[in-house]
């Protein structure tokens, strides 16, 4: 009878016959190998949208804030990504990133806000 081989480090298998891994740990590290471009990718999203919405939050006094746009660049704040935007009835775009939101202005000032619960 031929012995299987684990897909991560080659060893024996014992056990049961559909086994593709000897361990737990070879099979995480397989997994998260497979994984890894993709959940680079969206870490990297996932991490640039996260300061975004700390920098706005921290930002935000009250419950409107004006402020000039090179002082959220100076944060490292990416006007790159954002979660949504949402066009109000006077037709200005707001785009947020999650809850908090900002509006450009004429000169560079940046309205930053948060959204209300509905």
């Amino acid at each position: 009878m031929e012995t299987k081989k684990c897909e991560e480090c080659g060893e024996a298998i014992k056990g049961r016959i559909d086994k593709k891994f000897c361990s737990d740990l070879c099979r995480n590290s397989f997994n998260n190998k497979l994984n890894s471009d993709s959940n680079n990718l969206v870490r990297n999203i996932n991490n640039i949208l996260r300061k975004n919405r700390r920098i706005l939050e921290e930002s935000l006094q009250g419950d409107k804030t004006t402020l000039p746009k090179q002082k959220l660049l100076d944060k490292g704040f990416n006007f790159n990504y954002h979660t949504n935007q949402s066009i109000t009835r006077n037709n200005h775009t707001y785009t947020f990133c999650y809850e908090f939101g900002y509006l450009p202005l004429e000169n560079d000032i940046i309205l930053v806000v948060k959204k209300r619960e509905k």
